[in-house]
Order: C-alpha cells, then structure tokens, then sequence
C-alpha cells in the first residue's frame, strides 16, 4: 500500500538519519502514529499546519508498506472522505517500519515565511541560516569546485533539507541572479546523484 506522511523538519532530519528506512519512535504524549491514504491530505497537513509550527517546514513523504502486514490497520476518516488515514499504536511503530517496502521519499515540501531551516554544526556552513548557506554554495562553485564538492559532502543533511526552499527562495537581495541559482541548485543536484544515488534528493531531477 502506497501511504503518506506529512512531517516537519526534525522529524526529517531523523528519517534522514534512518537512511531514509523509518520514521522516529514517537514522543510519550504521542500514542498513535497517522500515516495517511493520499497526497492531498498530507499536502494540505504539511502546507497549513506543519509551516506554521516552531520549524515552519513542512514536507510530504510517500512510502510503500506491505499490503498483507499494513490490512490490520483499519481505515480511518477523520473529516471529509479526502481525510482517511491509519492509526498505528505508537508501540507498533517499530514493526511497522520493518514492513515498509525500500526508501522513504519527500514528494513535497513547504515553507513559512519566518523558515530557519537547519543549521550545520561543522565546515564552511556553521551555524548559517539557509540563504547564507546557499550564497556560499554559489561563491565557492564560481571560484572552488573543489571545496563546492567537499561543502556539499560534509553538509549533505542541509542541502536535502534545503533544497527545495533554495528551488522557490529569490536570491536575487543576495546578488545571485536567477542564471546563477539554477547552475548551483543543477550543480548540488548532480553531485547528490552521484554520490548518493540510493537517496532522491527532495525537488531534483533524477535523470540529470
């Protein structure tokens, strides 16, 4: 069964950190785990509810869970007929992801005005927000690919949780014009594929 997960940005930090196999055990005040029947609702749960929360990040991830494991879940409507979802008890959760069919994928994202995204602890991009992060991607691909490619390797967490806000973001107070921010966003995104082909990177291209 194809199912759907709207999460925000430290929830996808640690699917990331999974290798993108299984979402987080839940939080003690969280009993029940919500994967959803469909990209609409999870889209509407990320657009409206995930961007206004402390990350102001939402994203929308889709997966494949095995359909004879994933039919002791009842189908659950909570609103409209668009929102039908699944309640796994949270003490499930870790069998549920033993039963999830190869990667976890980001289908969407979105972002809220105050965004801050996530910021590294180590290399060039220490501590800068995402705007700063992306300038210095695009000055060190005009005048270092080698340190490009080591940025992009060391900091790989931030650009898969960046970006698709770098792909809708204007550069252009930051001096980079449009021409510029399409070679750095095509130039990350061939380096993930390269290096990381097992993991789509959220918003690019796969056949580059």
């Amino acid at each position: 069964m194809q199912l759907y997960r709207p999460v925000g940005l430290h929830e996808l930090r640690l699917i990331y950190q999974s290798g993108m196999r299984a979402f987080p055990p839940r939080l003690p005040e969280q009993p029940i785990f919500y994967p959803v029947l469909n990209f609409a609702y999870a889209a509407q749960i990320a657009r409206e509810w995930n961007t206004k929360s402390d990350t102001f990040a939402g994203y929308v991830t889709e997966f494949a869970v095995d359909d004879g494991y994933v039919a002791q879940f009842e189908r659950q409507i909570v609103g409209s007929r668009m929102h039908e979802e699944l309640w796994v008890p949270a003490e499930q959760l870790a069998e549920f992801n033993r039963h999830i069919v190869g990667l976890i994928t980001v289908s969407a994202a979105y972002f809220g005005p105050q965004f801050q995204g996530y910021a590294p602890t180590h290399f060039g991009m220490k501590d800068m927000s995402p705007v700063e992060q992306f300038s210095l991607l695009a000055h060190l691909l005009d005048y270092n690919g080698v340190d490009f490619l080591m940025e992009s390797y060391a900091n790989r967490m931030a650009i898969f949780l960046h970006f698709p806000f770098w792909k809708e973001h204007d550069f252009s107070e930051r001096d980079i014009s449009a021409a510029q921010k399409e070679r750095v966003l095509a130039a990350l995104a061939s380096t993930w594929q390269e290096r990381f082909p097992e993991v789509r990177l959220p918003g690019a291209t796969q056949t580059l």
